[in-house]
């Protein structure tokens, strides 16, 4: 028996400050976009590198607020990359936590934190 990756489901309100935050902050890019039909709710998948998320504007099947971990190997040169970005609504800072991971959690405009993570080497 195999499992295979995991793909989370993010709860979105707005489609402009998703954009904004995934793609010119976090530097994802957007793989594909579904609406049932036109001026309906937005499902999108966006990703970086190996990390794939699925972003909902649907009610009912997700809700805001969740918390994921995000694998980086350079955690670093992504934190020195996000700073330099002078987002205003997000100033990440990386803390190193007593399970030997050092950590740069960011919330997203919709309550939802996205925690990247690398091992600490040692």
């Amino acid at each position: 028996m195999n499992f295979g990756n995991t793909t989370p489901i993010l709860r979105i309100f707005d489609e402009a400050k998703a954009r904004e935050f995934y793609v010119d902050f976090l530097g994802f890019s957007i793989d594909w976009e579904h609406r049932v039909e036109h001026n309906f709710p937005l499902y999108m998948q966006v990703s970086k590198d190996h990390c794939i998320l699925h972003l909902s504007e649907h009610h009912g099947g997700v809700c805001p607020g969740a918390t994921i971990r995000i694998e980086t190997s350079d955690l670093e040169a992504y934190h020195a990359e996000l700073t330099a970005k002078r987002y205003k609504y997000a100033k990440p800072g990386i803390e190193d936590m007593p399970w030997g991971t050092r950590d740069m959690s960011v919330i997203d405009p919709f309550g939802n934190t996205l925690t990247f993570t690398t091992a600490i080497s040692g």
